[in-house]
């Protein structure tokens, strides 16, 4: 079988195919996305009119003293925004459409001026295009009866305004700034309030999306047939379920909805800066084939860069995965030098690498400052002028800077998206090789259901290999009869494991055929075959968790008495009682703090909490010391009364009374027999026998 493969393979930065596949774990959420649509947009929103605001207040309000009025009687003045003020009333010529200003354009026109740090209303409007020349150029007299002010030959009967009568008419600007204000904190609380919503709102879609993918790979490697894991390293399968599901997470974070509301604000922004002043934004969008170019490049050398880092953090994990589980074998031989150089190796590589990223991204976000301050520049220089000439309002300026610089922050984000979808779609390559993989071992398509097993086993005619033609099995036979003991022994790789392997269905047979009962097995539900067979191996494995829940493993209706009894059954009660919290001892990882023997004896107690109809030891007993393997030898007894039973071993002195003893010799059946009878024969299994126990041989003869 084809292991998956380590290396990270980046192919397409987008592939239409694995997005469509994506999407549809989204869809069960669709409602929510379409709500942190509608935030996004609002939030979007709130962003792109601050500016806008703000601009106003600059240009109606704060600056807004020297806009020519049109002088009415309280009883002819349109209804208008107005300024009143004794019997008469002043409204702004920008107040007026142009039909209105044709329409009053002979009625009376005042403006207010600052001349030496004071203001003068002049009866008229100044006719000039630059403001700088006005200061320059402007001339004040006083009279007996007020003031002149004289601008290109012409005068203009002024009156000084003291602080009340200015105030007066700055009263409509206070007002507005009081509203504006008001306005601009609702637009920035209604921003907060969206934006955390959307955000949490799409946190939460995307962390549910991930558990639900976690969930289906965990849920389909536990449906895989043991072949699958003999090729493919734990720590890789690891990373697959940690590292590359967590890549997704930052897709459907980060680019699902926000890379619509980059774009969004993009847009929105490019179309506000045309609104304001098409001629000013174009020159603000002369910007963006630099900014094209520099993200094109940087593109080209960060994806090089991207694959490498993830290559090495792989190799990181694996490494360490490695080495941590066998600890104690590096422990054993004194390799931590040699195991740490080598850690050290990798460490630097990925540590290289990523200096190069460093490095690339240093040089990016430098050269868009660059870019930006640029296109900054540009606009100082043009709007400027047009702000002195008063072709343009300050207020209009100012937007467009904080405009301009809102218009790069977007486009980082879209080259980092980038990144970020890259690296999704070669996380979801490598997931789906998983979730696309079918089981090795599966039912048919009518399986036959099976709550009990009398516990007839039959061989007939199997040949077995893991790999190709490499028969670890051949043309092997053998029946066992409801409530048999039989042994399997043999030398290491003569196939006693794999015969186990073979009856829980683990593995499926290349020839023959299995029966229990008279029913082919691949015909029988293998979940509920699984069940009937207990199991317990020489290399016992403990969850983390107490005493009690690696006995009952989550079955449900196995209380704690009958926890407790099956402990006292198989002789394992008598060191749980010992312990501080006895059954709610905490078990450590690989039950770390329990001996061998203590193991084997839960294991014993696992086995029969299940009531199995059938009992395999495969090599049950090669860990225990010789104390408690008289405990175990009490608890067998009991074990396999009444049920099938099937052992392996190495150490004869357990198997001496099975019914039946199969040796086995590279896959072959060579004898077959009771104790008695192979000793008799003076075969493969009397000179194991002779080599275990060559004392007891030479003192009989």
């Amino acid at each position: 079988m084809a292991n998956i493969h380590e290396e990270e393979t980046l192919g397409k930065a987008y592939d239409s195919r694995l997005m469509k596949r994506l999407l549809s774990y989204a869809k069960p959420y669709w409602i929510y996305i379409v709500i942190a649509f509608l935030l996004v947009v609002i939030a979007t929103g709130t962003e792109l009119i601050r500016p806008y605001i703000i601009k106003v207040a600059i240009d109606d309000n704060i600056g807004a003293y020297d806009i020519p009025m049109y002088v009415f009687d309280r009883g002819n003045a349109p209804n208008k925004k107005r300024i009143e003020i004794n019997d008469k009333v002043y409204i702004r010529e920008k107040e007026l459409s142009s039909y209105e200003k044709e329409q009053y354009k002979n009625i009376d026109k005042k403006m207010i001026v600052k001349l030496n740090g004071d203001y003068y209303l002049i009866d008229g409007i100044l006719n000039i295009d630059s403001k700088e020349v006005l200061k320059s150029k402007l001339a004040l007299e006083k009279k007996d009866d007020g003031y002149v002010v004289k601008s290109n030959n012409k005068s203009y009967d002024a009156q000084l305004l003291n602080d009340e009568n200015y105030k007066a008419f700055r009263e409509q600007d206070i007002n507005g700034l009081k509203k504006i204000g008001i306005i601009l904190i609702g637009v920035v609380i209604l921003g907060f309030i969206t934006n955390y919503c959307y955000r949490y709102l799409l946190n939460y879609i995307s962390k549910k999306i991930i558990f639900n993918i976690r969930q289906e790979i965990f849920s389909h490697l536990q449906k895989m047939s043991l072949s699958f894991f003999d090729n493919n390293p734990v720590g890789r399968l690891v990373t697959r379920v940690v590292n590359d599901t967590e890549r997704l997470n930052e897709m459907y974070a980060n680019v699902m909805v926000n890379l619509f509301r980059d774009i969004l604000r993009l847009v929105g922004i490019m179309a506000i800066m045309i609104s304001l002043n098409i001629k000013l934004a174009l020159i603000s969008f002369t910007v963006i084939p630099f900014i094209l170019i520099a993200s094109i490049i940087f593109r080209r050398f960060i994806r090089k860069i991207y694959r490498l880092v993830r290559v090495r953090l792989a190799r990181i994990n694996s490494t360490l995965n490695e080495n941590i589980t066998g600890m104690e074998t590096v422990h054993i031989f004194k390799k931590e030098n040699k195991k740490f150089n080598e850690f050290d190796e990798i460490n630097s590589s990925y540590f290289d690498a990523t200096k190069q990223e460093v490095k690339v991204f240093a040089l990016y976000r430098p050269a868009i400052e660059i870019i930006r301050s640029l296109g900054i520049a540009l606009i100082i220089w043009y709007g400027g002028n047009n702000v002195i000439s008063g072709v343009i309002e300050f207020g209009v300026l100012y937007a467009f800077i904080n405009y301009l610089q809102d218009f790069f922050r977007p486009i980082m984000e879209l080259t980092q998206k980038y990144n970020i979808l890259q690296a999704a779609m070669a996380s979801s390559e490598r997931i789906f090789q998983i979730l696309d993989r079918e089981e090795d071992i599966k039912d048919n398509t009518n399986p036959k259901s099976v709550k009990k097993i009398k516990g007839k086993i039959e061989f007939k005619n199997v040949w077995f290999a893991y790999e190709d033609e490499d028969w670890v099995l051949r043309d092997v036979s053998f029946t066992i009869n409801p409530g048999e003991s039989i042994a399997f022994v043999g030398a290491t790789g003569a196939g006693k494991s794999s015969i186990i392997n073979l009856i829980n269905r683990f593995y499926d047979i290349q020839k023959g055929e299995i029966l229990i009962d008279g029913v082919n097995i691949k015909d029988l539900k293998k979940q509920e075959l699984r069940q009937r067979i207990g199991i317990v191996l020489q290399d016992v494995f403990l969850f983390t968790g107490d005493i009690s829940d690696n006995i009952r493993l989550n079955q449900k209706d196995i209380n704690n008495e009958k926890v407790e009894e099956v402990a006292k059954y198989v002789n394992a009660h008598k060191f749980i009682s010992k312990l501080p919290e006895q059954y709610n001892e905490p078990v450590m990882e690989r039950g770390a703090t329990l001996s061998s023997g203590q193991k084997q004896l839960l294991a014993f107690a696992r086995a029969l909490a299940f009531d199995p109809d059938i009992l395999v030891l495969d090599e049950a007993t090669s860990n225990i010391d010789t104390e408690t393997e008289v405990l175990i030898q009490d608890a067998l007894l009991k074990l396999i009364k009444d049920r099938t039973s099937i052992a392996v071993a190495h150490r004869l002195s357990t198997i001496q009374h099975s019914d039946k003893i199969i040796v086995l010799h590279k896959g072959v059946i060579k004898e077959m027999g009771t104790h008695q009878e192979l000793l008799d024969k003076e075969g493969i299994y009397h000179d194991l026998y002779r080599l275990q126990y060559k004392e007891d041989f030479e003192s009989n003869s």
